[in-house]
C-alpha cells in the first residue's frame, strides 16, 4: 500500500461560550464526540479525503462551559490492493490527523481566552470499529 499525504485543511472551527455556572471545585465531564468520514474524488479513485471531527455540545442534562465543533480534512493519494489495505489506510490516516485535531482544539480554546482544552493523547485506534483490525495488524488477538 502506498500513501501520499497531500495536505490538510480546516473545514470548520467553531467555539461558543455558554454562560453556565460551574462550581469552583466541580469536575467537568467534557465527553468529546469524534466522527470520521472518508470520500473519494470523482474521477480519481486514488484521491481520498479523510474528514476527522470532534464535537462538544452543552445540553440541559449535561451543561458545558462551551460548545466546540472542529473538522479537519486530510487529502491523500492512495494505492490500495484490497479492502483490508483500504481499511488500514483509513486507520493510518485517522492516526495521522488526530494530533492536528488535538492541536486545533487546544488553540481554539486558548484563543477564546479560557483555559486551553487538551484532548488526550491516543496511541492506538480512536474508533471502536478500528480496534479489532488494529489488534490483528499488530499480532494480538481481538478482545471479545
Amino acid at each position: 500500500m502506498k500513501i501520499d499525504f497531500k495536505g490538510i485543511s480546516a473545514e470548520e472551527l467553531s467555539f461558543k461560550l455558554n454562560r453556565v455556572r460551574i462550581e469552583p471545585n466541580a469536575k467537568l465531564d467534557i465527553k468529546p464526540q469524534f466522527s470520521r468520514q472518508v470520500r473519494k474524488a470523482n474521477g480519481n479513485e486514488k484521491l481520498n479525503f479523510v474528514s476527522l471531527s470532534v464535537k462538544i455540545e452543552s445540553t440541559e442534562a449535561e451543561p458545558k462551559p462551551f460548545d466546540i465543533n472542529v473538522t479537519l480534512v486530510g487529502v491523500y493519494e492512495v494505492e490500495v490492493a484490497s479492502k483490508n489495505e483500504e481499511r488500514d489506510f483509513v486507520i493510518e490516516a485517522t492516526k495521522q490527523l488526530y494530533p492536528y485535531l488535538r492541536s486545533a482544539v487546544t488553540n481554539l480554546t486558548a484563543s477564546a481566552y479560557i483555559s486551553p482544552l487538551n484532548l488526550p493523547v491516543i496511541n492506538g485506534p480512536i474508533f471502536p470499529e478500528d480496534r479489532d483490525v488494529y489488534a490483528f495488524s499488530v499480532g494480538e488477538t481481538p478482545l471479545n
